[in-house]
Protein backbone atom coordinates (compact mmCIF):
# COMPACT_ATOMS: atom_id res chain seq x y z
CA UNK A 1 0.00 0.00 0.00
CA UNK A 2 1.06 3.51 -1.07
CA UNK A 3 -0.64 6.92 -0.15
CA UNK A 4 0.79 9.70 -1.88
CA UNK A 5 0.21 12.92 0.49
CA UNK A 6 0.34 16.99 0.41
CA UNK A 7 1.48 18.74 3.71
CA UNK A 8 -2.10 19.26 4.34
CA UNK A 9 -3.58 15.09 4.39
CA UNK A 10 -0.15 14.07 6.15
CA UNK A 11 -2.28 12.76 9.79
CA UNK A 12 -4.85 11.63 6.94
CA UNK A 13 -2.57 9.52 5.34
CA UNK A 14 -0.60 7.67 8.13
CA UNK A 15 -3.92 7.02 10.02
CA UNK A 16 -5.46 5.69 7.03
CA UNK A 17 -2.16 2.99 6.47
CA UNK A 18 -2.17 2.36 10.07
CA UNK A 19 -5.74 1.28 10.10
CA UNK A 20 -5.83 -0.96 7.25
CA UNK A 21 -1.96 -2.39 7.24
CA UNK A 22 -2.22 -2.78 11.35
CA UNK A 23 1.42 -1.47 11.39
CA UNK A 24 3.50 1.41 11.16
CA UNK A 25 4.37 3.27 7.71
CA UNK A 26 7.45 4.12 6.17
CA UNK A 27 7.34 8.07 5.55
CA UNK A 28 9.46 9.22 2.96
CA UNK A 29 9.74 12.95 1.19
CA UNK A 30 9.13 12.47 -2.37
CA UNK A 31 12.31 13.94 -4.31
CA UNK A 32 11.74 16.66 -6.78
CA UNK A 33 11.09 15.52 -9.90
CA UNK A 34 8.98 12.71 -7.97
CA UNK A 35 6.18 15.19 -7.02
CA UNK A 36 5.64 17.07 -10.38
CA UNK A 37 3.83 13.93 -11.73
CA UNK A 38 2.36 12.96 -8.47
CA UNK A 39 -0.68 14.37 -6.79
CA UNK A 40 -2.02 14.07 -3.12
CA UNK A 41 -4.62 10.95 -3.05
CA UNK A 42 -7.24 12.98 -1.30
CA UNK A 43 -7.11 16.76 -3.30
CA UNK A 44 -5.35 17.51 -6.58
CA UNK A 45 -2.77 19.47 -5.12
CA UNK A 46 0.78 18.15 -5.49
CA UNK A 47 2.13 15.19 -3.25
CA UNK A 48 4.93 16.47 -0.94
CA UNK A 49 5.08 12.84 1.26
CA UNK A 50 4.97 8.94 0.78
CA UNK A 51 3.48 7.14 2.73
CA UNK A 52 3.71 3.44 2.68
CA UNK A 53 5.13 -0.11 3.60
CA UNK A 54 8.97 -1.01 3.59
CA UNK A 55 10.58 -1.14 -0.03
Amino acid sequence: MRIFSCEIHINQALDMFVAEQKTFPMLEKLLDEEKLSTNCTYCDDQAVYIVGSEK
